[in-house]
């Protein structure tokens, strides 16, 4: 790489750090801008390293007035920086995992807050308290309102989602600060909180019920991520050699109403891993708790490939009720397709898998809980996709035969999934889409729903799944499900599933070729 290029700000959430120290920084102080002329309790929602910690740190630092380190950006002769405000900044870290660790670290971060301040709060046993205190005593000692950032606001709360009672009590202990904020509003001047999760107001912002949420507004999509611009023009010296096309199918993808945007971590390892195509952002986080969701729920996972949602879905998550799809969004593994009006002017929206990187890990992770299938797993992917690129169904259909005869006894024995019918197009499924390949599921025609749709650049393959002896491929070609592609001027390819559970396998494979 170029020794005249700025260096990349590969696990760094401090914006002093990257600006001092000549670190790449794109710009978003015009969000920051408008976010803090325009607002003052504020909510957003992103996927972790998403970079929602380092725009937490450059809105500090702007409110602190530390113009010297914004020479050069947007705000910086658009806003007043001779005016300081005091901040409290709150980031949640460290040992979640039990009620006391939990007090305890907010007990901390409040001490630090205090001395870093230089007040003297009276009262720390209840930390309610402690904070109502810490904000008045900042407010007096400053003459002026005091800003409130908290970062990861619901970490607590989500790591530990496989013991409830102590997620509820997070639950609990969080809200009653944030009635503290509500409590203290003549003091304040800005609140920030950011996180994975949008939980509903009820369970947990009862106590700022002025919050915005900027999580799907429209003026703030790209407040977090690169977006496509970036990639042309402020990485292009980075990225010498690469193609700009398969970099977008890995990484990009990810929307929030304005652009598709790229997760930052990805494209800064992808660089720092001299143009290595891997499972950067994935990699740093297994979504076990999700395996154990679809297990609970016999989840018919094709559904993923093709999920509609109402605008309230999206807008909250309860630990009481656990959904599926909310997980799955707001963790970065589904994200916006588009957003649609509905007849009766309702907003839905149409969610999808992001990028290449994210079908290809999650629907791996999905084959070993599936199959437990993790050294045969390769080969089948290589043969699955060799005969769907050449069109060989013969092949195909030895190759699906081979691969679930291959699923240990055990694994039926520890999972109930394969009780439903949908578990083994859910296996078949999981297949083709940890290939990257373009897929719909229960693909809608005028004629009813196509199991499965699979498109590659010169075939599209409709599949029809059935239990037991009713014909699949005839239920295809009765409702004429190819129709829909015929100006596409593919081949097309009907093909018609059986299953058999007691076999625990295929029991009839048909397909028709369309010109």
């Amino acid at each position: 790489m170029d020794k005249h290029l700025k260096k990349l700000p590969i696990g760094i959430q401090t914006f002093r750090e990257i600006i001092e120290d000549n670190h790449l920084y794109i710009d978003k102080t015009k969000e920051a801008f408008d976010l803090i002329t325009n607002y003052k309790p504020v909510f957003l929602s992103r996927p972790r390293r998403f970079g929602k910690s380092l725009f937490l740190d450059t809105l500090k630092n702007i409110f602190e007035g530390n113009k010297e380190l914004f020479k050069g950006l947007y705000i910086y002769d658009q806003w007043d920086f001779d005016v300081k405000y005091p901040v409290i900044k709150i980031s949640f870290a460290g040992d979640l995992r039990s009620k006391d660790s939990i007090k305890n670290i907010i007990h901390r971060i409040l001490k630090e807050n205090e001395k870093r301040l230089q007040v003297g709060c009276e009262d720390k046993d209840d930390i309610g308290i402690y904070f109502r205190d810490l904000i008045q005593k900042t407010h007096e000692k400053y003459n002026q309102r005091v800003v409130v950032l908290v970062d990861e606001y619901d970490k607590a709360i989500l790591d530990n989602l496989d013991q409830m009672d102590v997620a509820k009590e997070a639950r609990e202990t969080i809200k009653g600060l944030y009635t503290i904020l509500k409590d203290s509003d003549e003091y304040l001047k800005f609140i920030f909180l950011t996180g994975v999760s949008k939980f509903s107001k009820a369970s947990i912002f009862s106590g700022l019920n002025m919050l915005t949420d900027i999580s799907l507004h429209e003026d703030f999509g790209n407040v977090c991520g690169y977006t496509q611009k970036d990639i042309e023009s402020t990485f292009l010296p980075y990225l010498d050699g690469v193609d700009l096309v398969d970099l977008k199918a890995w990484y990009n993808g990810y929307n929030f109403l304005k652009d598709d945007v790229y997760n930052p971590f990805d494209i800064l390892l992808f660089i720092d891993n001299k143009h290595k195509y891997k499972n950067y952002w994935f990699s740093t986080g297994t979504p076990s708790f999700l395996i154990k969701l679809i297990e609970q729920n016999n989840y018919f996972v094709p559904k993923l490939s093709n999920l509609k949602v109402g605008e309230s879905l999206l807008d909250s998550f309860d630990i009481d009720n656990i959904d599926l799809e909310v997980i799955l969004y707001q963790s970065g593994y589904l994200t916006i397709q588009e957003q649609v009006t509905t007849k009766r002017k309702r907003i839905e929206y149409r969610l999808k898998l992001p990028n290449i990187e994210v079908k290809q890990a999650f629907n791996d992770i999905l084959i070993d809980f599936l199959t437990n299938q993790k050294t045969e797993k390769l080969d089948f992917q290589d043969n699955i996709y060799d005969a769907l690129c050449d069109g060989k169904l013969d092949d195909l259909e030895a190759s699906l035969k081979s691969m679930f005869a291959s699923i240990p006894n055990d694994n039926y024995r520890k999972n109930k999934i394969q009780e439903y019918e949908g578990f083994y197009a859910s296996v078949i499924y999981v297949y083709f889409q940890s290939l990257g390949l373009d897929i719909v599921g229960e693909d809608v025609t005028n004629k009813g729903r196509i199991d499965l749709t699979l498109k590659l650049n010169n075939v599209i393959y409709i599949i029809e799944f059935k239990m037991g002896d009713e014909n699949a491929l005839e239920q295809i070609k009765s409702k004429n499900y190819h129709q829909k592609y015929l100006n596409e001027n593919k081949d097309i390819y009907l093909v018609g599933i059986n299953f058999c559970k007691e076999d625990k396998n295929i029991s009839k494979f048909e397909w028709e070729k369309r010109l």
